[in-house]
């Protein structure tokens, strides 16, 4: 995910219009990026901004009006990523730029079926027909006084903001590099300027992003070579796992009593699900490995110990079948403990991207010591040696203690010999007495289907 909060804004590098000018010179020129290449992952940085903040269950229409520059072809871009995200776009483009790539981009929306409307087609009343309006009018090399339509276009949004107070909900506005209509280094100068609830930054944020007070502030862009970062000693916020952007700026203010999610899925069937458990948790297992979700086969594990006290934690299934679910731990750990005192336990799996869980509940017993050996040297053997090292459930002096002895244990092995499986590890097998598979759906009308496995 890109949502991570950096907590200083000012550790972060603002660019002047002078800056964001040569540095797209420098990237252009000696660095080799294409203009299009640039465009494409500022387009996409826009998307996936988006889509962390705006789900598209619930803002699903969009409008990305888009000027005659770059900042419009990143916002043609965008929108196109959106249609492949599940939003329903449209774009409006009133003044097209005659260039074979702005073109091309135009084809490749057209040719998905994203429709375009003209100024004069726009609805007079945007809120009632979008959920998001994306600002592409205008970036960081635009000079002077916007021109019609622009203008009232800008106007239109800035209205929004006095929106009627029956209203429930007006779009939210997502402005590309620099709001329309602001001043690349002052910002929003007399402070009547479009106000955007989500800003996103691209390369590194310019001096205006300062004057920002939106809720949402993301980093885009992820493609600065060393060699930038170092001539404008640059200082850019790290980029989570493999996303195209950043959250940055201040904290934001979260109202967990309001947090929810309307989940769209397809409806759970009793005349569709498989007759044996097995098989059917073998289906959405199957689903959630070919939607590309992280760690599918990851599961809550809960036990509990003589004291009737409940514990939980991850752990990695590593097999299943007719005879139940297999994981592989140390037998000193807590849970191993608490197994040993109550063979009952509970599996929960989660597959987010899928709206849909999984919760199994059965007997526990290890695993054969064939069946532990078996697995234990089909492991890569940086994990064979990480077994023996780590004493789960108990206090270490120091990472750099458990570093020593992995090092040691390394070197002793480091002829290929077979390492040996410790005894204190090896696997469970859960053999499951009751299912209940759950499907996320509307209105909190979750379906949900019960299956016992005696």
């Amino acid at each position: 995910m890109g949502d991570r909060v950096i907590q200083n804004p000012d550790s972060i590098s603002y660019l002047g219009q002078r800056e964001a000018a040569e540095i797209d010179e420098l990237l252009m020129g000696p660095l080799g990026f294409s203009v299009d290449q640039l465009m494409e992952l500022a387009g996409l940085s826009v998307a996936t901004s988006i889509a962390e903040v705006y789900k598209a269950g619930e803002y699903n229409r969009v409008l990305a009006i888009c000027g005659p520059g770059n900042n419009g072809g990143d916002g043609l871009v965008a929108a196109r990523h959106l249609h492949h995200f599940g939003y329903k776009p449209v774009v409006c483009y009133p003044k097209r730029t005659p260039k074979p790539l702005y073109s091309g981009l135009v084809t490749q929306i057209e040719s998905l079926s994203i429709p375009f409307l003209s100024v004069e087609d726009l609805p007079s009343d945007l809120s009632k027909d979008f959920d998001i309006l994306v600002d592409a009018m205008f970036g960081f090399s635009f000079h002077g006084t916007p021109r019609p339509p622009f203008d009232d276009l800008i106007q239109r949004l800035v209205s929004l903001r006095h929106y009627d107070q029956a209203r429930q909900k007006s779009p939210a506005i997502v402005s590309v590099d620099i709001p329309s209509g602001w001043h690349v280094e002052e910002g929003d100068i007399g402070g009547k300027g479009i106000k955007p609830d989500l800003l996103v930054s691209l390369t590194a944020p310019k001096l205006c992003a300062k004057k920002f007070c939106g809720p949402h502030h993301f980093l885009g862009g992820r493609f600065v070579p060393p060699s930038i970062v170092d001539k404008y000693n640059l200082r850019l916020p790290a980029y989570p796992g493999n996303s195209m952007c950043v959250r940055i700026g201040k904290p934001l203010k979260i109202d967990i009593s309001a947090l929810r999610e309307n989940y769209i899925s397809p409806e759970l069937l009793e005349e569709q699900v498989e007759a044996d458990p097995i098989d059917q948790f073998r289906k959405w297992f199957d689903d959630a490995v070919a939607a590309g979700l992280r760690e599918p086969n990851a599961m809550a594990l809960s036990t509990v110990g003589k004291q009737g006290k409940p514990s939980s934690r991850m752990v990695l299934l590593k097999g299943f079948d007719k005879d139940g679910f297999v994981w592989y731990t140390n037998y000193e750990s807590r849970k191993a403990s608490e197994l040993s005192d109550n063979f009952h336990a509970s599996l929960l799996f989660y597959w987010d991207g899928l709206n849909r869980q999984v919760r199994v509940e059965g007997s526990v017993q290890k695993v054969s010591d064939e069946e532990s050996e078996q697995y234990f040297h089909s492991r890569p053997r940086g994990s064979q040696v990480g077994a023996i090292v780590s004493k789960q459930s108990t206090v270490v002096l120091g990472r750099h203690v458990l570093r020593q002895q992995y090092k040691e244990l390394e070197e002793k092995f480091s002829d290929g010999s077979m390492i040996p499986k410790p005894k204190h590890w090896g696997g469970y097998r859960l053999q499951p007495e009751l299912f209940e598979f759950w499907q996320g759906q509307q209105s909190r009308l979750h379906d949900r289907w019960f299956s016992s496995h005696l």
